[in-house]
């Protein structure tokens, strides 16, 4: 699933007429970057969250065909925050475990490195797998620490939830739908279960939230390669 049901105010004039996951960074628009990357490890159903110009959205991405995969759109009349959004689109999941990435972050993070982690979770031996990178003082982040037993914890140092990680489906599904609500509270009570397992991301995320990151993504002024 992508999450990309947000209204960008702060990359305007870019979405005015544009939802803010269709913005135009390194060659394609966000989302289809990490469509193509989750096709690329075998992922053929990608269920996409949207509110804002839904209807732009689904005339520019289609059902997913020229991608190599289907795509099913998860329609809110007005956004449901990550959890509201998960748990309402979570009626369309068919597997036992969800890849979970946010539309506006740019990444090289490699997504077969979630393989692995997603079968411990269809085993029932956890319920979510977090990807993190290291927090930047004075920035938003810094949620959750990881040990090295490769369990996520609530001490410190803090790590930063990179918004790309897995999710057991049988607890979205059990999810109030259609009310707004944030993961975080529940992301922390599985953490306090001893429920999560992580991973270190030291390559290179951008949260693209500002029209100022887009620029600087397009200018080259933020290397990722």
């Amino acid at each position: 699933m992508i999450l990309a049901a947000g209204r960008g105010a702060r990359m305007r004039p870019l979405t005015d007429t544009l939802p803010k996951p269709l913005v135009v960074v390194r060659g394609a628009p966000l989302i289809e970057h990490h469509i193509s990357k989750l096709v690329a490890i075998g992922i053929k159903r990608i269920v996409i969250n949207t509110s804002y110009l839904a209807d732009v959205m689904m005339a520019a991405l289609g059902d997913g065909s020229r991608f190599g995969c289907e795509l099913i759109y998860s329609l809110e009349p007005e956004p449901l925050e990550s959890g509201g959004g998960v748990a309402t689109a979570s009626r369309h999941f068919q597997s036992k475990v969800v890849v979970l990435v946010s539309a506006d972050i740019y990444s090289d993070f490699d997504y077969a490195r979630l393989v692995a982690p997603a079968a411990a979770i269809e085993k029932g031996q956890t319920k979510a797998h977090f990807v993190m990178v290291p927090s930047v003082a004075g920035e938003p982040g810094g949620e959750f620490a990881l040990a090295a037993d490769g369990l996520v914890s609530l001490a410190k140092p803090r790590l930063t939830l990179a918004s790309i990680g897995l999710l057991s489906v049988a607890e979205c599904q059990s999810w109030p739908r259609g009310q707004r609500f944030a993961l975080l509270p529940t992301y922390q009570q599985w953490v306090r279960e001893h429920a999560v397992t992580g991973e270190m991301h030291l390559g290179a995320r951008v949260n693209v939230t500002a029209f100022a990151d887009v620029e600087a993504l397009n200018l080259n002024r933020i290397l990722l390669e």
